[in-house]
């Protein structure tokens, strides 16, 4: 698919409200969404028979654009449940419910996560509360699989932390990261930050 009607079939899902600022809820415009996960493909980590980890998936963007993409499976894995029935909403508007399975868990809770060939994740950035993504993070480790990370293009600790755990740690790409005013501590109606595009890889 090129990456062109992608962006537009992503930009008509159902928007993710997020209104949760714990959970530093923020929507991944379809653009953004496009572009990110076409690098994926490029790479040649989504494949017919690859089965996806969507953490945090919020209205299911990432995910979705896996199985347009040619996955064969994605698990959505999003602890807000008000997310979880527009991400279904999503699935059955694409006739793509019987490739997506959602998981309505918390990240770092005591749910397993099944055995994945490729994690995809935009985590929370530590704005609210420090080492948000840390769970994220770890389940990244805990599957041994690829994964492809949107995150803030700043951030320090990403490299460190999965290269002392003997993986392969690339940032390739950056782009801009719409912030809309979300939530009451935004002074301006809208703004942007820079979001960095992560592969990680175990040695």
């Amino acid at each position: 698919m090129r990456i062109r009607h992608l962006s537009m079939a992503l930009s008509n899902l159902e928007p993710h409200h997020c209104n949760i600022v714990a959970l530093e809820q923020y929507s991944t415009d379809g653009n953004l969404a496009a572009r990110f996960m076409s690098d994926i493909v490029s790479f040649g980590d989504i494949k017919e028979d690859t089965i996806v980890g969507d953490l945090g998936a919020g209205n299911g963007i990432l995910g979705i654009a896996a199985l347009k993409l040619g996955a064969k499976k994605v698990f959505f894995v999003e602890t807000d449940t008000e997310a979880c029935e527009i991400l279904d909403n999503n699935l059955l508007s694409n006739d793509l419910q019987d490739s997506g399975e959602i998981i309505n868990e918390h990240v770092g809770g005591i749910f397993s996560l099944p055995q994945v060939d490729l994690i995809i994740c935009n985590p929370p950035w530590g704005k609210q509360k420090e080492k948000a993504d840390r769970p994220f993070l770890n389940l990244i480790l805990n599957n041994g699989s690829p994964a492809h990370l949107l995150h803030s293009s700043t951030a320090a600790h990403i490299r460190p932390f999965f290269e002392s755990e003997g993986w392969n740690v690339e940032k390739y790409g950056e782009a801009d990261f719409a912030l809309p005013a979300t939530y009451s501590h935004h002074k301006r109606q809208r703004d942007k930050t820079k979001v960095g595009f992560w592969r990680l890889s175990p040695s």
